[in-house]
């Protein structure tokens, strides 16, 4: 929950505003009305005050000290006011506003809120800036740091290189073209190799007046390509456009990695990403226990209770997998089975920690149709690595099988079927 403060004396503004926020259930919004009401609710929130919408001319302070206040005290701001004044603008972005919106409409207020959403996500974003002048990467940096990126930075192409390999989580490089050692051109080309588009934002700069430049840049893999000196805004837009198609991008891969109606990951993804835990354990020696996880009589809770009681048991373990192993790799494999990868764990831990999960499940029964379900699962886990993660996989179900044959409710592990056979 995002706590903002709005501080406007229209009752008309404030009601579109209340409209506007009341729609975001992520917003809980402060009002206040003069610069008196907003210092006095600074103070009682000001532990966990996140933004504030601030209106320039109040009755008690007509010339923005209620921004400076702000300001003063770290709190990210955005300026609505009625009329547009240039200067005005200039002064206050100097000062280290986030934005300078005019109340033009609905869509100010709207475009306002998802401002404060946008710069909330910022704080997870990392943006690298690669300038080797100190003047323009400070610029740079302030403009990125107000809407509250992480920023790092770089004087070249080649120390760009190094922080991203010790920074790999970086989503956007802002890169000037003239540069000493390796310039912006060469850097694109070279990140190209290894990033694509979609993993790694690259928008380019230059003050040079070749137009051909931009086109180089674009051709060659950047995202985006700007002409120095630019204002503000256009910077700021450019910078949220790019991310936020590279969130959408993240968001439709997402899906497509997981299951449709419990949200877990799918049968697919678990074996992209269970082969880098595979390849690891073989090349560093280390244990990786491998689950196949079954419910119990799955087929007759359907029978008896309709699907959408199954629905509902599946959602159920999908959550309870998720709360237990949410460092671990677990994924819906189809149907009522679930593959879980436990890396670093040896057959006794694996077979300890299913065990726990498997008493919650137990005693956590569905509720349908005002009548509670129970439920159990058996599950077979293994350490034996095989010749390949499918093969591991593939023993973990014969220690399954052997566990639905011995009576259903059953873990079964490496020591256990040893003394089965």
């Amino acid at each position: 929950m995002k706590r903002i403060l709005v501080i406007e004396d229209s009752a008309m503004v404030t009601k579109v505003i209340k409209h506007v926020v009341n729609q975001d259930a992520q917003i809980e919004a402060i009002y206040a009305t003069s610069f008196a009401q907003a210092k006095f609710a600074y103070e009682q929130m000001k532990d966990d005050l996140f933004a504030a919408l601030v209106d320039l001319n109040l009755p008690d302070a007509p010339n923005g000290e209620v921004v400076d206040f702000m300001l003063e005290h770290n709190v990210p701001s955005i300026v609505l006011t009625g009329s547009f004044d240039e200067e005005k603008r200039e002064t206050l972005l100097n000062k280290g506003i986030v934005d300078y919106v005019t109340k033009e409409g609905r869509y100010s207020y709207t475009y306002a809120v998802n401002l404060i959403n946008r710069i909330y996500l910022n704080q997870q974003i990392k943006v690298l800036v690669v300038d080797d002048s100190a003047t323009s990467r400070n610029f740079i940096t302030d403009i990125l740091q107000r809407h509250l990126f992480q920023v790092l930075e770089a004087e070249n192409g080649a120390e760009a290189i190094k922080v991203l390999l010790a920074n790999p989580d970086i989503k956007l490089l802002i890169t000037d073209y003239n540069m000493p050692v390796m310039d912006g051109f060469e850097l694109v080309k070279n990140l190209r190799y290894k990033y694509e588009k979609s993993d790694l934002i690259i928008i380019g700069l230059s003050g040079e007046g070749q137009n051909s430049l931009s086109t180089k840049f674009i051709k060659n893999g950047a995202n985006d390509f700007l002409m120095k000196p630019f204002c503000h805004e256009e910077f700021q837009c450019r910078v949220m456009h790019n991310v936020e198609s590279l969130e959408l991008i993240e968001r439709i891969k997402d899906s497509a990695n997981r299951d449709y109606l419990t949200g877990a990951y799918n049968r697919r993804y678990f074996f992209e990403v269970g082969q880098q835990h595979y390849d690891n354990a073989i090349a560093n020696e280390t244990p990786m226990a491998a689950v196949v996880l079954d419910l119990d009589n799955f087929k007759l809770v359907n029978d008896s209770h309709g699907h959408e009681a199954g629905d509902l048991i599946l959602k159920r373990v999908t959550q309870v997998l998720n709360d237990c192993l949410g460092r671990f790799l677990v994924a819906r494999a189809g149907g009522e089975e679930f593959f879980i990868l436990l890396p670093g764990l040896d057959n006794e831990k694996a077979l300890s920690l299913i065990s726990k999960v498997r008493q919650i499940v137990v005693s956590t029964p569905v509720v349908y149709n005002e009548e509670e379900i129970f439920f159990t699962f058996s599950a077979g886990i293994t350490n034996r690595l095989k010749a390949s993660l499918d093969e591991q996989i593939n023993w973990a179900d014969v220690l399954l099988y052997r566990a639905k044959e011995a009576g259903r409710d059953i873990l079964i592990g490496d020591d256990d079927e040893e003394d089965l056979l």
